[in-house]
């Protein structure tokens, strides 16, 4: 497998680069999810060491990491944005992507159903209900090591005097409120949805509930390590309902940990 796992970083490191524009923000956007792409894979590695995970497995998890993003291209190629809400879903997009590329057939059938429902799921509320297992795994590293990911991202401009520095393809609006239905769902400890993003504030709300689908001590580890909750919760507008959503929170880091 890991001949194949070398060709498919390859195909990828060169995929990438065909997206490279003059344009400077759509180069921007590229280069952003180029360097995600590289976080997120090692994340995956590093969790599947972590979870003792066999040597086959391990290369499956790298390949989830690498690949669980390739609709994005496509996507801001197509539509010159990464929300979804105003484009295509770039799971899926991926999804469409992977079943073009020839070199996925050489995975054994299950291993390819496997890789694909992780990527379908890497970026949606829930995960799809399954009885399998190992698919259930897998769409939890992933999702884990995308997420990780993101609060590295997206640190820079938690706050509200940077909102405004948000590149164009991610930007929402910058009032720092919280819109009512975000604090309560952050008060009751249900995901908000990010589609009905309102306000800068409503979108570190969605980033936060994120810590109650995060699935593995590790990871809730590396997240507590370099402060993204505290520095997001520094951020917000802060009331008695939005304290009661932190302390709730701060139970569930606990646990985790």
């Amino acid at each position: 497998m890991r001949e194949l796992l070398n060709r498919m970083h390859a195909w990828m490191a060169a995929y990438m680069k065909s997206f490279y524009s003059d344009d400077a923000e759509v180069q921007q956007g590229i280069l952003l999810k180029e360097k995600h792409t590289g976080y997120v894979t090692a994340n995956c590695v590093e969790l599947a060491k972590f979870l003792k995970l066999p040597k086959h497995d391990a290369e499956l998890a790298e390949i989830i990491g690498l690949f669980h993003d390739v609709g994005r291209f496509r996507q801001y190629s197509l539509y010159k944005t990464f929300n979804d809400a105003d484009s295509e879903d770039h799971a899926d997009l991926a999804l469409k992507v992977i079943d073009e590329l020839e070199f996925f057939k050489e995975l054994a059938a299950s291993d390819y159903e496997l890789v694909k429902f992780a990527i379908q799921n890497h970026n949606k509320m829930t995960i799809a209900p399954t009885d399998d297992e190992r698919k259930l795994l897998f769409a939890r590293i992933i999702r884990d090591a995308d997420k990780l990911d993101i609060y590295r991202v997206l640190e820079p401009f938690l706050a509200q005097e940077n909102a405004d520095k948000l590149p164009n393809f991610i930007k929402g609006r910058a009032r720092p409120d919280v819109s009512p239905d975000f604090v309560e769902n952050f008060v009751t400890g249900k995901q908000a949805d990010y589609k009905k993003i309102r306000t800068n504030g409503d979108r570190k709300i969605v980033r936060l509930m994120w810590i109650y689908d995060i699935n593995f001590s590790w990871t809730m580890q590396r997240i507590v390590e370099r402060g993204y909750i505290e520095k997001i919760v520094a951020n917000l507008p802060m009331d008695e309902r939005i304290a009661e959503g932190v302390r709730r929170l701060s139970r569930r880091v606990e646990e985790k940990l």
